[in-house]
């Protein structure tokens, strides 16, 4: 210590390091260094008193500090410079580096005290507090915060105010870092719209977990956003509780299903009002889960009669044969088209169907969507012309070759262009009995006109038929028009 008279009182001084376990520095009031504890030494870089700079104006040039936003500190603004002008000062937050060094090596926290004796100053007293660890701690902290890209703020429990945003969180929300640092929950209330709200508000009350929720997150424009939220109780590196609460954006999943939901209810629609009947069975054991009013007048079968229910359980196909392969052919490729069946009727009568089916997936969940085309009078058509046509051909005398050829393309329309037909050895006498059938004579006819006998020309034709692989008249008189050069007759007159 330097000698007695630049000693301040010991009972002072005692109540300046009684209990102090930080740096202490001793200045006279006309701003001479007269003491500081070791410490105060180590926190400078230090092991001699004497390079503190021996003055307030000898520190200044020794040592640069810095204010916590980086700026540099005016001389005016240094501690002892403070105290040398007889002020006395609470926290003040100074980065200390060597002069000449670019990073700062400590972080201080400083308080100011001037000591008096007869109401002068006597004794200007430094006293410092290490906060590097704590302040490294709070930029590591911020630098992890601030780079998570999940999302977040922070809340002071003791308050409930904001004390940290991410650039997340900004930019899922759309607010300003000042319009969220400072405020409460209150004010911005991320809660309010929570799914489980007052449980949410009772575990941030009591610093417990707040476990995955929903909500609508309120935006500045006073709309708000779908979000997953969750809180957890955390420390500040100030040893503040809080609860940091992370978020993540439904948005998107909100559109998508709102989306979804809007092309289902229009297939909903579509598949209801169709007018091809419609049935909709599950992929998984072919459960029906719902058919349309054309389905349900094709069949007859009332709506809750058929839903629910397996089409074995219903008899909806001629047979449990044509149901297996229906099935089979799903199974295998997934979909099938023009299938030739049956289904059959509430009251048991049978409709020729072309059915088609397609693997879709409805409300995530994977059916099999069938349409049936009602062909039953078309099928009644053709078979009824076609038995016109065989009546026709029985007995054909009264009507022209023309016609004849016109009922005969009905029966078997042949396209244009096709290849060469195949040749078929007939006998002379075959020749003369085929045309004479596509003149449209009967076989008694012919007979009489080949002066053979009715049975003799019967045998010829089934010989005929036999070789031409025909089974009526009107077969043989398509056969026999196809192949006209090749016979060496005009099947046509």
């Amino acid at each position: 210590m330097p000698d007695g008279q630049h000693q301040p009182d010991q009972a002072q001084l005692h109540a300046i390091v009684e209990g102090l376990s930080d740096g202490v520095i001793l200045m006279d009031p006309d701003g001479r260094i007269v003491w500081a504890n070791d410490a105060a030494l180590r926190m400078h870089g230090c092991t001699e008193l004497q390079e503190l700079g021996g003055t307030a104006t000898g520190y200044r040039n020794r040592f640069d500090l810095q204010l916590r936003n980086g700026q540099p500190m005016a001389a005016s603004a240094y501690p002892l410079a403070r105290l040398c002008r007889g002020e006395t000062f609470e926290d003040v937050i100074v980065d200390v580096r060597k002069a000449h060094q670019r990073e700062p090596d400590w972080v201080h926290r400083d308080r100011g005290l001037v000591l008096n004796r007869d109401g002068k100053p006597d004794c200007l007293v430094l006293i410092l507090c290490d906060a590097t660890e704590a302040y490294e701690a709070e930029e590591r902290f911020e630098s992890m915060f601030n780079a998570n890209p999940a999302p977040a703020l922070i809340v002071r429990l003791a308050d409930l105010r904001y004390v940290r945003v991410n650039e997340g969180f900004l930019d899922l929300s759309g607010w300003d870092r000042d319009q969220i640092i400072g405020r409460s929950l209150y004010e911005v209330d991320i809660l309010g719209q929570a799914a489980e709200k007052d449980k949410a508000k009772a575990l941030l009350a009591n610093g417990e977990t707040i476990p995955q929720m929903e909500a609508d997150l309120p935006l500045p424009d006073g709309d708000s956003k779908l979000v997953l939220l969750a809180g957890h109780p955390a420390e500040m590196p100030n040893n503040e509780p809080c609860m940091i609460f992370t978020f993540a954006d439904l948005e998107p999943r909100r559109r998508a299903e709102m989306a979804l939901r809007q092309s289902e209810e229009r297939f909903a629609t579509a598949f209801r009002f169709a007018p091809v009947p419609m049935l909709l069975t599950s992929l998984d054991g072919h459960r029906i889960l719902n058919v349309n009013h054309a389905f349900l007048a094709l069949t007859d079968w009332g709506h809750d009669s058929v839903v629910g229910r397996k089409p074995a359980e219903i008899e909806l196909f001629e047979s449990s044969a044509t149901r297996r392969e229906i099935e089979k052919k799903v199974s295998e490729s997934g979909s099938f088209r023009g299938y030739e069946l049956q289904v059959k009727t509430r009251t048991g009568a049978l409709v020729t169907c072309l059915a088609s089916a397609e693997t879709v997936s409805i409300n995530g969940q994977y059916c099999i969507l069938a349409a049936f085309q009602d062909i039953s009078d078309r099928k009644r058509t053709e078979l009824d012309l076609i038995a016109a046509i065989e009546a026709a051909m029985q007995d054909s005398s009264w009507l022209s070759q023309k016609i004849m050829d016109r009922l005969a393309a009905l029966r078997d329309p042949s396209p244009s262009g096709k290849a060469a037909l195949p040749i078929v050895s007939l006998t002379a006498r075959e020749r003369e009995v085929l045309g004479l059938i596509t003149q449209g004579k009967t076989d008694d006819a012919i007979a009489e006109a080949l002066s053979l006998k009715r049975n003799t020309i019967r045998n010829h034709v089934a010989r005929l038929y036999a070789k031409i692989n025909a089974h009526s008249r009107a077969e043989a008189i398509i056969w026999a028009r196809d192949r006209g050069h090749q016979l060496g007759f005009d099947p046509h007159h």
